[in-house]
């Protein structure tokens, strides 16, 4: 895939294996009837993961049983190129990989992002909708205003929204620095020798820039991303960010605005999260209802 800003991200698709029918005519054809009413899941890895970490290509298992799925690596991660920016420039690397979804037939695409993939998640249900209902919305390409402009004079793409968003284990506000893991992430993202450490020791090249601006945080996004259903997921023995973090997006999102599932004995984001829960996010994932 290309983005919007030209990165080149490297991206999987996967046809769901529940008997409906794979695209025809290879990875770009169209898909059948029939197939374009299943569902797609994007799935969105957290930082230092890619598409082919254990624990993304676990998820997807488990996700096919429900769903058509999209992997992909954010940009410096695996075989993409570009550099990492740690959650502000990746939402435009979801926004592909929810466009190729449209573009193979898939009617309705959710969402589903892990730790720095569920903050993108959120941030991209903001700033993409179907229907330009925040006050001040500009007209973007074909049915994609954006909500919030971060960013004047940015290309967007067409079909580009999410149907449903569903986040796990992401933290509420930038530059939390609170845990001890926490504070090795900064000291891995700020500083030279850390992203050195980065580059040869987890496969992610970081850029070297400071945000500017500072990208729309967690906790501001949530509340624009209605009417999309929305499903926070957080484990009680999460390392990187505490209870507070889900709780503070829960409130954000109003009375009704969001589904929040607190996990007994659940770490941090996708190698935490087990194949029972991940076939109760695919459930919810299928059966939420269209916004």
């Amino acid at each position: 895939m290309l983005t919007d800003d030209g990165v080149p991200v490297e991206a999987v698709y996967e046809p769901c294996t529940a008997g409906f029918g794979a695209p025809g005519g290879g990875a770009s054809g169209a898909l059948s009837a029939t197939s374009a009413t299943t569902p797609a899941i994007v799935v969105a890895h957290g930082f230092t993961g890619s598409a082919d970490r254990p624990a993304v290509r676990r998820a997807a298992r488990v996700f096919a049983q429900r769903a058509a799925v999209i992997t992909f690596s954010f940009r410096g991660h695996g075989r993409s190129g570009g550099r990492s920016t740690v959650g502000d420039r990746e939402v435009l690397d979801l926004a592909a990989a929810v466009a190729w979804a449209r573009q193979l037939g898939h009617t309705r695409v959710v969402t589903v992002g892990f730790s720095m993939g569920g903050s993108v998640v959120l941030r991209h249900g903001a700033l993409y909708a179907a229907d330009p209902v925040a006050e001040g919305a500009e007209s973007a390409a074909g049915d994609t205003p954006v909500r919030v402009p971060e960013r004047e004079g940015r290309t967007q793409r067409t079909g580009a929204h999410s149907d449903a968003v569903v986040s796990v284990s992401a933290p509420a506000r930038w530059y939390y620095r609170g845990t001890a893991p926490m504070r090795r992430l900064h000291w891995v993202v700020t500083r030279p020798s850390g992203r050195l450490v980065g580059r040869y020791g987890f496969r992610t090249r970081i850029a070297t820039e400071d945000w500017d601006p500072v990208p729309l945080s967690p906790v501001a996004s949530v509340p624009l991303i209605a009417p999309a259903p929305l499903l926070l997921v957080h484990g009680d023995r999460d390392p990187y960010f505490p209870l507070d973090h889900p709780r503070m997006l829960a409130e954000a999102a109003g009375p009704g605005g969001a589904e929040l599932w607190l996990e007994r004995g659940m770490g941090h984001a996708e190698d935490a999260a087990d194949d029972a829960l991940l076939a109760r996010i695919a459930d919810w994932a299928t059966g939420a209802p269209p916004a």
